[in-house]
């Protein structure tokens, strides 16, 4: 069975890179410290505890009881994303992704839920660090590879999507994003890695 991803619209492309049109999203999502590499994997566990269980089933009522039976699970989609949050990483060229010495080294992970949920229906998270949230439609530069991802090599394919973006006169307006599609025992040259930038509508 194929994992659901969110749908967008490609706009330009010259690979490695494409301007997409990304239409409304729920995410699932939980800010969490330390290096990239820890900060995904707790925040990855997270956010599984919450879909693979740890929930409680939306109120066709506004006060209707649950009972822990209710809990529902929630199917997988990808990618999985993490983005830095930090007030002192700048948006020139190059961006550096891990927060800059003395800055808390906070990382927002998200997940998109499946196209079925909506804030109405979807089963609520128990353990508070995990929220839900709607983004609006947007436009994104990315830029797609393989491989494992180093904090250099991530720093690289940023530094590469923040040229083209301005090589195509695309003003940014986000924090770069990491999105991983695979599970980490996939075979490195098969790994589906992307770096994705909100850019404003061309």
């Amino acid at each position: 069975m194929a994992i659901e991803e969110p749908r967008y619209d490609v706009r330009l492309s010259q690979a490695p890179f494409e301007l997409r049109h990304y239409a409304p999203v729920l995410i699932a999502q939980t800010l969490v410290e330390g290096d990239m590499d820890s900060a995904s994997n707790k925040g990855f566990r997270l956010i599984a505890d919450y879909i693979f269980g740890n929930n409680i089933a939306a109120a066709s009522e506004p006060n209707a009881q649950h009972s822990a039976n209710q809990a529902a699970k929630i199917a997988m989609t990808a990618p999985v994303t993490v983005e830095p949050q930090s007030s002192k990483i700048a948006m020139t060229a190059p961006v550096t992704l891990e927060p800059q010495l003395g800055s808390a080294q906070q990382w927002r992970v998200h997940f998109v839920m499946p196209s079925q949920y909506t804030l109405a229906n979807i089963p609520k998270p128990i353990n508070s660090a995990v929220t839900l949230h709607e983004l609006p439609s947007k436009y994104v530069v990315v830029h797609r590879y393989s491989g494992f991802n180093t904090m250099a090599r991530v720093q690289e394919k940023t530094d590469e999507t923040l040229a083209w973006a301005k090589q195509q006169s695309l003003k940014v307006v986000g924090t770069p994003q990491l999105s991983r599609y695979d599970p980490p025992w996939t075979l490195p040259m098969f790994r589906r890695n992307e770096i994705m930038v909100e850019v404003a509508a061309p």
